[in-house]
């Protein structure tokens, strides 16, 4: 764990509270405050495990989460099942800046957990035992810290992903043509570059750092791990809500993305569809051109 006066004071309080509760048997923290090689700030969550006699008095009175500080909100999940245990999440916000995400399972998850073959991904990120009155956690594997780096993708998988970001491309078109906004928000900055253009990004800063990168949620870390011009590029394609613009952006988009999937592509052995993405860019301008009025497309 990281070794700042902030962290500690927070963390000796959630083991105080803890040593306190009769019906916590175990207390984890997982994720990037468990992770000596992860990045920490003031604002980095404490992912905090918690292992209870009964997970449900715990969900039905959220009294117990002013013992951290003053609750600014909280995301409440049901509860659900996870290795045919109960469990549930308090995603809670405290007005001090603190955010501490509380994972709540009954008695038996570690054990269960302890039989895997391999760590699960969310421990195996990095963890560490804070509390452990029954001997629950004896069993666990150490974390390796290698969970969610991905591993290179397989042909068919780097030509999906150009199929769908290409075949994104007609919706972004048609909406600016109709002047529908939002829709084309949508599809140009949400579909297009945070779900598809990001993957290609990340298999891209992947290749740069021999697939050994943890990559970010929601694309966190990649400016740092990216190639500066590629950034800058990216960053160039996020624009206003002018009509000219965002077709100035959608074509940048596609650009950017075809360099570095053949980028990609190359690396790997695997063939860009350059004659598609042609005849889609074509496609694409055809539409940019269109009569507002018109009333046929050809």
């Amino acid at each position: 764990m990281k070794d700042t006066t902030s962290e500690n004071e927070v963390i000796r309080r959630l083991m105080q509270w803890a040593k306190e509760q009769v019906s916590v048997r175990a207390m984890l923290l997982t994720s990037s405050r468990a992770n000596p090689n992860a990045p920490v700030d003031i604002f980095s969550d404490y992912d905090v495990l918690l292992v209870v006699t009964d997970i449900r008095p715990f969900h039905k009175d959220l009294t117990w989460l002013e013992d951290f500080g003053k609750v600014l909100v909280v995301y409440r999940n049901p509860i659900g099942l996870q290795y045919g245990v109960e469990r549930f999440a308090h995603i809670t916000q405290y007005e001090n800046g603190v955010k501490i995400d509380f994972m709540l399972f009954a008695v038996g998850f570690l054990q269960l957990i302890a039989e895997d073959s391999e760590l699960a991904d969310f421990l195996d990120v990095g963890y560490a035992v804070l509390l452990d009155k029954d001997h629950l956690t004896d069993r666990l594997k150490p974390p390796t810290y290698t969970a969610y780096v991905p591993t290179p993708p397989t042909e068919e998988e780097y030509q999906a992903l150009v199929e769908e970001f290409l075949s994104e491309t007609p919706y972004v078109a048609k909406n600016l043509w109709r002047d529908e906004l939002i829709f084309a928000k949508y599809n140009l900055d949400h579909v297009m570059k945070f779900q598809l253009l990001r993957k290609i990004l990340e298999w891209r800063m992947e290749i740069d750092h021999n697939w050994s990168v943890k990559t970010g949620a929601c694309g966190k870390g990649l400016k740092k791990l990216l190639e500066p011009e590629i950034w800058s590029n990216l960053e160039s394609t996020y624009v206003g809500a002018g009509t000219e613009e965002n077709w100035d952006a959608l074509f940048s988009t596609i650009d950017l993305f075809r360099r570095v999937a053949v980028e990609v592509g190359d690396h790997l052995g695997y063939a860009y569809p350059h004659d598609l993405h042609q005849r889609v860019v074509q496609y694409l301008q055809k539409v940019k051109n269109l009569d507002r009025r018109a009333e046929s497309f050809s």
